[in-house]
């Protein structure tokens, strides 16, 4: 009989580690052409990364790449109604950058993020939120590069959301690590930035 319930909790033990016990969630990157891996493959990107190292630590999570190449954070809340058409448990916010390059007034990037989290909430209540913060060169101005970094812990503060201070931590500036624009990392530039995301998602899932 002991041999028996001894034999029972082994398998329950493999199935748990193996993440069959569990229903598969869904985690939604919802960003421009950093998300989206500008000069790479689906493959290379990071949000892919992210799944590859999920799946190595036998997390059951789906991963879906909404990045869209030269999005704004105003092409993203008049898109992000079709992307939630799909139940999302972590919603990745990697939107503003090109707001910033282009010089966009600040609260319109505000207004626009803040709205992007609005729709989430309201069609999913119980998602957890991500926050990828931003920088801008300073050739706009200190005051303006400035103001848009505080945009989005502000964002994050105010929704009780999980920030990612600097979603190119240790790859903007790099020349090793970008291609050769300058502005989009390349492949090992994407690897980085997956364990950036990581060090933040590992201690919400």
């Amino acid at each position: 009989m002991l041999k028996k319930q001894l034999i029972y909790i082994l398998i329950a033990g493999i199935f748990v580690l193996s993440g069959f016990n569990s229903e598969q969630k869904t985690i939604l990157f919802f960003g421009d052409s950093l998300t989206a891996g500008y000069g790479l493959s689906k493959e290379q990107a990071f949000p892919a990364l992210v799944e590859d190292q999920l799946s190595a630590k036998n997390m059951n999570y789906k991963v879906i790449n909404a990045g869209l190449s030269g999005e704004t954070s105003a092409g993203g809340l008049s898109r992000v109604d079709w992307i939630l058409k799909q139940p999302v448990d972590v919603f990745v916010l990697e939107l503003g950058a090109n707001d910033g390059l282009r010089g966009l007034p600040l609260d319109q990037t505000r207004n626009n993020l803040q709205g992007i989290i609005d729709k989430v909430k309201k069609k999913n209540p119980n998602v957890k939120i991500v926050i990828a913060g931003m920088m801008v060169p300073p050739n706009l101005g200190p005051d303006y590069s400035s103001e848009f970094q505080k945009i989005f812990p502000q964002i994050a503060k105010k929704n009780n959301a999980t920030l990612i201070p600097f979603l190119l931590k240790d790859v903007a500036g790099d020349t090793n690590l970008n291609q050769a624009d300058g502005i989009h990392p390349n492949v090992k530039g994407h690897k980085i930035v997956a364990d950036n995301v990581m060090e933040v998602l590992k201690g919400i899932l």
